[in-house]
């Protein structure tokens, strides 16, 4: 065994150019499809990631005005939703499940000597599952603070860091402009867009912050909608609802607008369902590059050896050892430029990913296309192993029709 890698080592030795050519080809083959994969998957998580932020399955509807007279009213109405709609929606939409109408205010918030504006927002409980809100610290608002219309209120991580530094918050008292709140929880969840928010009760706002009882927008998620078109006639059937309700045309776009994430959701999977087809079919393509690269190269050598061969034979060499020969060193360099092109790709998809994380600093990213390309190594042994699998078989048929040349007639080939 050992005189036998020696030759090995020798053989390839001698023919640098044509070891490295056919290295280069299994190398670039699996370095291009993990660069490919991992570009994917980059792309993938990143569009998901914005989806993670809240709920997929939530529809949210913001009042418009009209832009259509219906019966006999004019256009140029301004829609306003009421708890009526809130309602009607639970009643009348049977996908509709956790819903909450939201009423939004700007209003300063102090505590001791530290004070500063932010948004008050009066919601429902089911507020936080939509907006998937992280409460570490105490607790969000329940059934009892709706009931009871408690001045209780949740903080975002900001103006709890602002207002109280290094203290806890939980049970103490902020001062909103003039009415005192009970802190009882803090969300860690950051802030998409706008300044900081502090949650209070729904029935709460209604009472100090909203006398007209206006609302805008609403909030609700659905079940059982897996398709655009099941989405869309949801959409129909919320226009039409709103229409009766408020007095305005269905067709008419600016009177409502509907905001579906669970339809967006499904769009973007039916895209991302494309683009690792197109991935996949890139990926094969490439391998078949590679593959077809390697069978020239070693065909190519093969040919070059069949003097070789018939001199072995002539001297006693059994077919068998020449081909174990040929097969052994097609298995050795396909399986270490497979490796090489492995560690490769792997470690630029890695290195990016590294890069990107530490652009952030470690804080909450909202909003991204591009997040953690890396790779499933399962697919990459598998791809590594058919380039290792069609190497071997390169080298060992032409090897084999070489090596049943009669000796006199192998030595006659030209070099």
């Amino acid at each position: 065994m050992i005189d036998l890698f020696r030759e090995i080592s020798q053989t390839l030795s001698r023919n640098k150019l044509r070891t490295i050519l056919t290295g280069l080809s299994v190398s670039w083959g699996i370095f291009i499809l993990i660069v490919l994969l991992g570009a994917g998957n980059g792309l993938k998580n990143g569009v998901e990631s914005n989806f993670s932020d809240r709920a997929t399955n939530s529809v949210t509807l913001w009042s418009g005005r009209t832009t259509m007279p219906y019966k006999g009213l004019k256009s140029g109405r301004q829609i306003e939703f009421t708890e009526n709609e809130v309602n009607a929606i639970q009643k009348e939409i049977k996908e509709s499940d956790i819903i909450t109408p939201r009423i939004e205010r700007s209003k300063n918030i102090s505590y001791k000597k530290e004070y500063g504006s932010y948004r008050i927002m009066g919601v429902m409980p089911g507020y936080s599952y939509i907006e998937k809100l992280k409460i570490n610290n105490g607790r969000f608002l329940n059934e009892l603070d709706i009931k009871e219309q408690n001045k209780v209120i949740v903080l975002d991580k900001k103006i709890s860091t602002l207002l109280f530094k290094d203290e806890n918050p939980i049970g103490e008292y902020v001062n909103v402009e003039g009415l005192m709140f009970k802190v009882v929880g803090v969300n860690d969840k950051a802030a998409q867009w706008g300044s900081p928010i502090g949650y209070i009760p729904f029935s709460t706002a209604q009472t100090i912050y909203n006398p007209n009882e206006k609302i805008n927008p609403i909030i609700f998620t659905i079940n059982g909608l897996e398709t655009l078109e099941e989405n869309e006639r949801l959409s129909d059937d919320i226009r039409k609802l709103m229409g009766r309700q408020l007095n305005f045309d269905p067709s008419d776009k600016n009177a409502l607008w509907i905001n579906n994430n669970q339809a967006m959701y499904v769009e973007t999977q039916k895209i991302f369902g494309a683009i690792t087809t197109f991935v996949f079919i890139i990926g094969i393509l490439t391998l078949i590059a590679g593959i077809v690269g390697v069978s020239n190269i070693m065909l190519v050598s093969i040919k070059e050896r069949t003097r070789e061969f018939g001199i072995r034979k002539a001297i006693g060499a059994k077919p068998f050892s020449i081909l174990n020969t040929i097969v052994i060193e097609s298995l050795l360099i396909t399986s270490f430029f497979g490796y090489i092109g492995v560690l490769m790709g792997v470690g630029l998809t890695e290195l990016v990913n590294y890069v990107m994380e530490q652009s952030t600093n470690g804080e909450e990213v909202q909003m991204t296309v591009f997040q953690n390309p890396t790779v499933n190594l399962q697919y990459v042994f598998i791809a590594t192993l058919i380039i290792i699998v069609v190497g071997v078989i390169s080298g060992y048929l032409p090897a084999r029709k070489a090596v049943r040349i009669k000796p006199i007639e192998a030595m006659r080939q030209e070099v």
